[in-house]
This record gives C-alpha cells, sequence and structure tokens, in this order.
C-alpha cells in the first residue's frame, strides 16, 4: 500500500481517479490545484504524486519542479493530454517516473504503473537505510597530513556510542565521516538513516523524525513509521543541525536525554536504540549567543566535536579524490574512463576549491560532459561564469599603470556593491541549476534557509 496524492482541477477525474486507486488498498488523498497539493505535501509523506499537468495557477510542471528540489525522493507521474506527450518528456527528463494520457486507456495501466513508483519509493528507502552497512568504510583521505587527525579521532570514537558532532564547510564530506563512523562501529550491520534538517519544511521534517499516528493532522489516514524508527539498531544522521528551527530543537533535545519518543498524535512510547552523529557548516556558538540555537542542545550534540579541514588545506588529496571522482563521473555518465593530462592536473592543484569536495565533483562532472577524447585537458575544466575560481599561479607583481582618471578610456567605474554582486552570483546559481535551491545553495556553500532567505529579499522567486 502507498500514500498518494492525486492532483487534478476537475473534480470528475480526480475523484474517478482517488477511487480506483483506494479500492486496490492505496491511502490516498486529493488537491484541487498545485498550490493545494504543496501545502498537503509540507504536512506529511507521500510516496507517489499523480498531477495533471495544465491547472491555473501553479501546474503540474511547477508542482514537479518543486518537488525535485525539496522532496526528490516521492515519486511524480503526470496525467497530460495528446498534444502535451512532449512536455510530459520534459517533466521525466526532470525526474518524473512516467506519464498517462487522458483519457485513461484502463484502470489496470493506472493501478500498475501506481505501484511499480511505490515499489521503486519503497526500494530507494531501504538502499537509504542500508547504506554503509558494508565491512568497508568509505575512504576519507589519500594521506593529506592534515586529515591524519581526524582520521584518528574518528577511528577512537566509532567504537562507542558517543554523539558526534561534525563541523566544516560545505562540500567537506561531512556524511562521508559519518558513513566511515557507522562502518568502523559494532552498529555497521545495522541502518545507516540521514536526514538534511534544512531540505524539509518545519512541520514535514517533525513527522519524517518521530513519524505519526492515524488522524494526528488532517490526511494522516493511518500510522507512519518516523526516520527513528527505521534507524533503529544503527545510525543516525542529522545533516545541517543548525538548520533547525528552535520548537524542533527542543524535541531533539528531549530525544537525547531521554532516548525515547512518541509519534506525532501521541501513542506508546518508543526507545530510540540509533547512534546520534549530527553535522553543521554554521558557527552554533555564535548562534546560541544571537538566541537561535539552544546551549544545552550543543552540549548534548558536542560530547565528540570533530572539525574537518577544508579542501584547501589538504592539497595532497586533490589529484586522487578527483581521479576518484572522475571515474565515478564517467561512470554515471555512461561513458568512457577519462584521463587527466598535466595541465589539468596542474588546475586541479592550484584552484581554491571555497565549495571544497562538492565543488571539486560538480566541475569534473561538467568536464566530462564536455570532453570528447579519452583525456581531459585544462580547456575543459575552467568553465567561465560557473562558480570554477582557479587561483592564479605564482608571478611576480605587476608592474603599476598609470591612474585613468574619470571618463577616460580604461576607466571600469566605481565598485559595485557587496549587495549587487551577491545578488547576481545567486541567480546565475539559480539559472544554471534550473532553480534547484538545494543545489544552488550546496554550490554557493550557504544553507538552504539562508539562500530562501536571501532569494526573498532580492526579489528572485517565482
Amino acid at each position: 500500500m502507498a500514500h498518494v496524492l492525486v492532483v487534478d482541477d476537475e473534480p470528475g477525474i480526480r475523484e474517478f481517479v482517488a477511487e480506483a486507486l483506494a479500492d486496490d488498498d492505496h491511502e490516498v488523498a486529493q488537491a484541487a490545484s498545485g498550490e493545494a497539493a504543496w501545502a498537503l505535501l509540507e504536512r506529511e509523506g507521500f510516496d507517489v504524486v499523480l498531477s495533471d499537468l495544465r491547472m491555473p495557477g501553479m501546474d503540474g510542471m511547477a508542482l514537479l519542479r518543486r518537488l525535485r528540489e525539496r522532496q526528490p525522493d516521492v515519486e511524480f507521474i503526470i496525467l497530460t493530454a495528446h498534444g502535451d506527450v512532449d512536455t510530459a518528456v520534459e517533466a521525466m527528463r526532470l525526474g518524473a517516473f512516467d506519464y498517462l494520457q487522458k483519457p485513461l486507456g484502463s484502470l489496470a495501466e493506472l493501478r500498475l504503473l501506481i505501484r511499480r513508483a511505490a515499489e521503486r519509493r519503497a526500494l530507494r528507502n531501504f538502499q537509504e537505510a542500508h547504506q554503509g552497512s558494508s565491512d568497508a568504510a568509505p575512504e576519507l583521505t589519500f594521506g593529506a597530513p592534515a586529515m591524519q587527525p581526524v582520521v584518528a579521532a574518528l577511528r577512537k570514537v566509532a567504537v562507542t556510542d558517543a554523539t558526534v558532532l561534525l563541523i566544516g564547510e560545505s562540500g567537506t564530506g561531512k556524511e562521508i565521516a559519518a558513513r566511515a563512523v557507522h562502518g568502523m562501529s559494532r552498529r555497521k550491520g545495522g541502518p545507516f538513516v540521514a536526514v538534511n534538517c534544512a531540505a524539509l519544511a518545519e512541520q514535514l521534517l517533525e513527522s519524517e523524525l518521530f513519524g505519526h499516528e492515524k488522524g494526528a493532522f488532517t490526511g494522516a489516514h493511518a500510522r507512519r513509521r518516523g526516520r527513528i524508527e527505521v534507524a533503529q539498531g544503527g545510525t543516525f544522521f542529522l545533516d545541517e543541525v543548525g538548520e533547525l528551527a528552535l520548537p524542533l530543537q527542543a524535541k531533539l533535545l528531549r530525544l537525547l536525554q531521554e532516548r525515547t519518543f512518541e509519534r506525532l498524535g501521541g501513542g506508546p512510547t518508543l526507545r530510540a536504540d540509533v547512534r546520534w552523529i549530527a553535522a553543521t557548516n554554521r558557527d552554533l556558538p555564535a548562534m546560541i549567543a544571537e538566541g537561535r540555537f539552544r546551549e544545552d542542545l550543543f552540549h548534548r550534540l558536542a560530547v565528540f566535536p570533530v572539525v574537518l579541514p577544508p579542501l584547501r588545506d589538504r592539497r595532497e588529496d586533490i589529484e586522487p579524490l578527483a581521479e576518484r571522482l572522475l571515474a565515478q563521473a564517467c561512470a554515471n555518465l555512461g561513458r568512457k574512463p577519462l584521463k587527466l593530462d598535466p595541465s589539468a592536473r596542474a588546475l586541479l592543484r592550484r584552484a581554491r576549491w571555497s565549495g571544497n569536495v562538492r565543488e571539486l565533483a560538480n566541475t569534473l562532472e561538467r568536464a566530462a560532459i564536455l570532453a570528447d577524447g579519452d583525456t581531459l585537458h585544462e580547456s575543459e575544466l575552467a568553465i567561465p561564469g560557473l562558480g570554477f575560481t582557479p587561483a592564479p599561479p605564482a608571478a611576480p607583481p605587476p608592474v603599476p599603470a598609470p591612474p585613468v582618471a574619470a571618463g577616460e578610456p580604461g576607466h571600469d567605474g566605481p565598485p559595485r556593491p557587496l549587495q549587487d554582486l551577491e545578488r547576481d552570483a545567486i541567480e546565475v546559481a539559480l539559472r544554471h541549476f534550473e532553480g534547484n535551491r538545494i543545489r544552488t545553495a550546496e554550490a554557493l556553500g550557504i544553507g538552504v534557509r539562508t539562500l530562501y532567505d536571501k532569494i526573498k529579499r532580492y526579489g528572485l522567486g517565482e
């Protein structure tokens, strides 16, 4: 049985489809518009969304883009008229599971497609819950001296059940470190469950963490297990913990203190048999001083704090890491392996990598798409305007040029305000990632909520 949301502005079609799926033992909710659908998606968890393509206001494509951005694990199926097949194909490129043409050919086809989408969602949940359970822990370093004390500390704490707080810039590999701790622990045979606190709305995050009982809120038609229950016997990773709203901080503190919790809506008290690892790129002590993070929660999380150095401080790792990431990118793209030529290696070594490992991975993936032969050159790595900022090689200081007066040729005008530059950077990144705000935030090295605040401030929203 899957939890399905049917979205269509035509009541007859919507109710007909919902009834057909309910008869097939699915739990079904209905929404008459994209806006109403999104309100439901923020309040409760769904496995599959079946949405009409053309609707007033937020149409099916807009709903799909928002869902892919904020809840990428939910499967999405488009309902489309015959003349909109090209748009439906575009929807699949954006991540839709499949599409159905109206009028529906048969209920059997509809039910089969929903079952297949629900099975894929269930498989993803299972794989996510059991990732990192192999004997081999992820490789944390390729010999960089700055990483040696970090690896030693993680090995020592892994054999305990102590709570670990991983601190570091965005893209430094905090989740990889968390998986390594899990893989070296006595809980490695259990699940590794990760939740990004910045990727879900507050109401949805609470339901995802704790689960809910039937009737806990509108649309809660059945009991639903939370992610903490899924992680029983394993490791629970709270990424971007600095993005938690204060009410949820209080509930997390109680959970860490008592090791028990209840699903939303009451029900039995459940034991949280998990090992806790949290991560943040925020300055939590500064947030405590500003009243935005609880000091008591900080001390509960920071039992064993570990700071992960940025990639620029572990340059010995760059080349072997780049080779590993390039091989992975080629495999994902279905193309033959690529080699790095000396010019590309030199450029990788001297780049600033302000976005750390994530920026390196994105750069190599773009380069793998552009490369024509079997070798990757410097020209395919240096892509203007896409955030790759190689540091120039050392050179003698230039001879100062004579000053240029305003109005004369060569005068560049007054410097632009920083907020204008920031707005332009966000606008370019949003355009590059086709509006995907999670990937945009990662590329810019800021939290998702911070990005939302800036989008609102600069008027860059939909």
